[in-house]
């Protein structure tokens, strides 16, 4: 990708692109590259510097891993969203592993981790655009932990299963029992009870195909 193309990718997200030199400008774009990941491909393992990353298509899981191996999903980043906490040389406050995988074949936009710390000491509106970024994501991780210790399986379930449908915009969620387990924190043996209840209930039909919400309402209700 030529400079100029990732110079017009940056000034439509970046608030801080119009506020900095053109020799600034000039070196995030010659230090940015674009990749292409094949679904499962492990982006960032633990606190390394990865860099920036920008997902064009597709879409990524930040998730934290136990010395046993256990993993949390934290959270997931789709097409438009932006990984700051791969970028831990921008971030001193970074000091937990975090690591990123590619759910699904995904293209991101990706800049060196130190060129994006060079020019941000040289600008404190790119430092304080990658704290307000970091911040913004771990209300998302609260709200995980929350859900996690406080709140009812049943009730865990409904919320992604109308989270996931609002996302997409389809009724029909096309993941399998062990990924929504992996994103909730919990068994596939649990979801597929859980699940199974939901299905006796009228509420969702569980197929091949994928899990269809029949009742919308009733599964909002259990979410609150």
């Amino acid at each position: 990708m030529e400079q100029t193309e990732f110079a017009f990718v940056y000034k439509e997200i970046f608030p801080f692109w119009s506020e900095i030199s053109d020799a600034d400008r000039d070196y995030i774009c010659q230090n940015s590259h674009i990749f292409t990941y094949p679904m499962g491909k492990n982006i960032h393992n633990g606190n390394e510097c990865s860099g920036v990353i920008l997902v064009h298509t597709g879409s990524l899981r930040l998730y934290m891993m136990s010395e046993e191996g256990k993993d949390i999903t934290l959270y997931r980043l789709h097409s438009g969203d932006m990984c700051m906490l791969s970028a831990s040389c921008v971030l001193d406050a970074i000091t937990f592993d975090v690591f990123v995988d590619a759910e699904v074949e995904s293209t991101c936009y990706v800049i060196s981790g130190s060129a994006f710390a060079a020019v941000s000491e040289r600008n404190p509106c790119i430092k304080i655009f990658a704290l307000e970024t970091a911040v913004s994501r771990f209300s998302d991780v609260m709200w995980v932990m929350q859900q996690i210790l406080f709140m009812s399986m049943d009730k865990r379930l409904s919320i992604f299963l109308s989270d996931e449908s609002a996302r997409t915009g389809s009724d029909t969620i096309t993941l399998t029992h062990g990924q929504i387990a992996r994103y909730m924190g919990s068994a596939r043996e649990v979801v597929s009870r859980m699940l199974k209840y939901f299905a006796n209930e009228g509420i969702v039909e569980v197929s091949r195909n994928g899990i269809r919400i029949l009742d919308k309402k009733r599964l909002r209700a259990l979410a609150l």
